[in-house]
């Protein structure tokens, strides 16, 4: 078992004084390239900035924030339940960009979970599974950082279409960054292949997004991109953009 942790350098700024920053920002930005977005970003919280990256769609989120912030914190949610595709993404991207790879672990492995709940929770009450394996670990993670930033993008799903490149995160008090928010599919593998940035080999395989394993499947052309993910279920994020 390990401990719910943050190497991040702490908060220095109140929640007001973050609000009204992602306020201003937001409104400031709005039109703004990505990469204005994250030296705007990387000047104003230092080492209080931190990148979120599922090693999926969003290697050139890290790739991107790491030529403006040498050395910068990627945060990477180490589920247990990865494709290895996802992995050797991650190991692949470890080795390419100036940045400091963490890997984000729950309170309990697998097989700890598997004890206290039962095999399989991710089919019986995948929020939960997603809230032990995801949302807990995140955010006890992200309580060491004022703004993090996200590979989310307008063109994922309907509560995402609306997105702005720089936003309050009310859920965690601090700052929410998209630099991509406005980019599509095809763009993400365009700068993947100018810049030599490893991407997941599934995306290309009918996976445009992935998740854990057991919780996601191949995408039908014409689908939402985000269909193969809980397919058939209600349930549309894992709760860390909610």
């Amino acid at each position: 078992m390990t401990t719910l942790t943050t190497h991040g350098p702490g908060r220095t700024r109140t929640p007001d004084e973050l609000r009204t920053l992602a306020e201003e920002a937001g409104r400031e930005l709005a039109g703004a390239p990505a990469t204005e977005v994250v030296a705007w970003a990387a000047r104003t919280f230092g080492d209080a900035l931190a990148v979120a990256c599922s090693m999926a769609g969003d290697t050139v989120l890290p790739h991107l924030v790491s030529q403006v912030a040498p050395g910068v914190d990627v945060l990477f949610l180490e589920t247990g339940y990865h494709f290895a595709e996802t992995i050797g993404t991650r190991d692949a991207l470890a080795g390419v960009i100036d940045a400091r790879i963490i890997d984000v672990l729950p309170l309990q492995s697998v097989a700890e979970q598997d004890a206290e709940y039962g095999p399989r929770l991710h089919d019986r009450n995948p929020t939960l599974c997603c809230q032990l394996r995801k949302v807990d670990p995140i955010n006890a993670e992200l309580a060491g950082y004022e703004a993090w930033v996200t590979g989310i993008r307008r063109e994922d799903n309907a509560l995402r279409a609306n997105a702005g490149v720089v936003e309050w995160d009310a859920a965690h008090q601090m700052v929410k960054v998209n630099p991509l928010a406005a980019w599509t599919f095809d763009e993400l593998l365009e700068y993947a292949g100018t810049h030599q940035v490893p991407v997941n080999l599934l995306l290309t395989d009918g996976y445009p997004s992935i998740g854990c394993a057991p919780c996601t499947r191949r995408v039908e052309p014409g689908e939402d991109p985000r269909a193969g993910r809980w397919a058939g279920l209600a349930k549309t994020e894992c709760g860390l953009h909610l």
